[in-house]
């Protein structure tokens, strides 16, 4: 067990079944298949080849999508605000070692998400184990709530009640949402299992919030469980700041193991768009061997930041840039976060049908924090002489800290904490300070779990933050859905499928992990890049080879439930 509390029924007893991965529930295509099948993504007509097109964005949506288009002979013109890898952003400390380094944005990967891994493996990046409560990378976890504090190596050793909030959980999805039954679906594939089962459960649930979920659970009674579980939660910690969101928005979650086994990326998960940003593909049609996507772009540097987007004769995108550059395309791709169309971006309301406006409007982003400072050692390993347990622990708290997790690279070397991972509310009590200041409340409160440990001796250089609500290219951190947004959603989600469009409307397509059925999550980019990738194809008159269908191909067969009025 590897989680707090699980995030799924064991299945110890069927080994045979495949592993998890993000397939669906919504639309249950096989990316990872997709992708490895030697066949390729498709083809556009030769008289296409070398034909510009804007992608919007270089964040890893932006990034597999100019590559993959690169790739099938199109010359993608990447346009970037701030810098290469959007919420991959990994960043040093001053004066330190250059290994040490902070995952400001994402910064543990579940293994379902297999089409990330296609291209984690592709660049050859490493990963490992990322130490979340109780997970076996973790030597030990404190769990500390109303000042009273446990240590545990494993969850037997928190008291019963945990486990009675986790046994709680597991009934919970097995009353409320078929848990065992979607979970082999999706393990074994089995589309129309599949989407029986979570169109009748979209039907019920999209109007229901998470904590409403839990209430109506005979489970979940107790007014004290619901608590704990939402100040502890499963996998990566609490989940209360999750509560108002939909219901739907956490089955996708734990109905493809999402929130756990995660693993990190070793050196920092910026690397993979910056090493796809220069990788020179094998196979590579139109453009000589040795071409990359810096070597298409001027200096090696995308353009800066889009300013303005509209229409022009000839149902063209044109885009001007914070150089004043403008460039007309036949096709974009738009990867940045939605809101940039409503606030930073200069648009025509003739870019979007006027629904998928009021989708982009309504689109609600969780907010977060985060704060790091590097370490002379992982001195968290040393032993209390009395008890024999590990001096500090990876710790879940009500405290401001809230989360705090213990990374390091070996017994003697400079390692790094990250004094406190926040979201929502949490994470805005954060907001009017600076990094210091931040890191004084934060030695306060684990001062207050381990007063015996004198955190800040070990300390090396100076802290580093984000708050990502206050990042002016981003205004948040990730999409969740409230409830009643299914539809939206699926407006987002489904905006690659363009035959159905009027023709003033086609020609851009969104992509991004918040237009994803998986915001929040790299998979969820990447997925949306592979969509907008065929997109782009079949505008331009091409199309994938009959024996690898693109998600475009087989949509008819597993679109996302529609639901009335939309």
């Amino acid at each position: 067990m590897t989680s707090t509390v699980p995030n799924a029924v064991e299945h110890a007893d069927e080994p045979e079944l495949p592993p998890i991965t993000m397939f669906g529930p919504d639309f249950p295509y096989a990316y990872d298949d997709f992708l490895a099948h030697p066949a390729g993504l498709g083809q556009i007509p030769a008289t296409e080849h070398g034909t510009e097109v804007a992608v919007i964005g270089g964040g890893l949506s932006g990034i597999v999508a100019a590559y993959e288009l690169m790739k099938m002979g199109l010359k993608p013109v990447v346009y970037e605000a701030d810098q290469i890898g959007g919420r991959l952003r990994t960043v040093g400390f001053d004066g330190c070692d250059p290994s040490l380094t902070a995952e400001m944005g994402a910064m543990r990967f579940p293994p379902s998400s297999t089409a990330l891994q296609h291209y984690i493996d592709l660049v050859g990046l490493e990963t490992r184990p990322f130490p979340n409560p109780l997970a076996e990378a973790t030597p030990s976890t404190v769990v500390d709530l109303k000042g009273e504090s446990h240590y545990a190596e494993t969850i037997a050793d928190l008291p019963q009640v945990y486990r009675d909030v986790a046994e709680a959980w597991n009934r919970c999805l097995e009353d409320g949402a078929d848990f065992t039954d979607m979970n082999r679906a999706l393990r074994e594939r089995d589309v129309p299992r599949i989407r029986e089962i979570w169109a009748r459960l979209v039907e019920k649930l999209d109007n229901q919030t998470f904590y409403g979920f839990l209430c109506e659970s005979e489970a979940f009674r107790s007014f004290r469980h619901r608590e704990i579980f939402g100040q502890v939660g499963f996998g990566t910690g609490g989940w209360d700041t999750d509560f108002p969101n939909s219901i739907l928005e956490i089955l996708r979650v734990v109905y493809t193991e999402a929130d756990d086994h995660h693993r990190g990326i070793v050196g920092g998960s910026q690397q993979l768009p910056l090493r796809l940003w220069e990788r020179e593909p094998e196979k590579i049609v139109h453009w000589p061997y040795g071409t990359s996507l810096k070597a298409l772009h001027v200096g090696g540097e995308p353009r800066p930041a889009v300013t303005r987007l509209h229409r022009t004769a000839g149902n063209r995108i044109t885009v001007t840039d914070a150089d004043g550059d403008i460039r007309t395309y036949r096709a974009a791709v738009f990867t940045a976060q939605s809101w940039m169309l409503l606030s930073k971006i200069a648009c025509d309301d003739s870019l979007f049908p006027i629904d998928h406006w009021t989708a982009i409007e309504r689109t609600h982003y969780m907010e977060s924090s985060k704060l790091f400072v590097p370490v002379d050692r992982p001195f968290w390993l040393d032993k209390d002489e009395v008890t024999g347990r590990d001096v500090m622990s990876m710790t879940l708290t009500d405290r401001m800290t809230r989360g705090t997790y213990l990374l390091d690279d070996g017994p003697d070397r400079p390692a790094v904490i990250c004094l406190s991972y926040t979201w929502c509310d949490d994470s805005l009590k954060w907001l009017p300070l600076s990094a210091n200041e931040r890191m004084e409340v934060m030695l306060k409160s684990l001062g207050e779990i381990y007063p015996k440990v004198d955190i800040r001796k070990h300390v090396i250089g100076s802290p580093v933050t984000v708050s990502w609500e206050n990042e002016p290219y981003f205004m948040g951190a990730f999409k969740a859905n409230l409830p009643g947004h299914y539809r939206y959603q699926r407006r987002l989600f489904t905006h690659f499928m363009q035959d159905g469009l009027p023709e003033d409307k086609r020609g851009i397509f969104l992509a991004g992990d918040d237009v994803s059925w998986t915001a929040g999550w790299a998979e969820g980019a990447v997925q949306t890049a592979l969509n907008a990738v065929w997109g782009v194809m079949h505008h331009f008159g091409g199309g994938t080879d009959a024996t690898n269908p693109g998600p475009g191909d087989v949509y008819e067969e597993i679109a996302p439930v529609e639901l009335p009025e939309d």
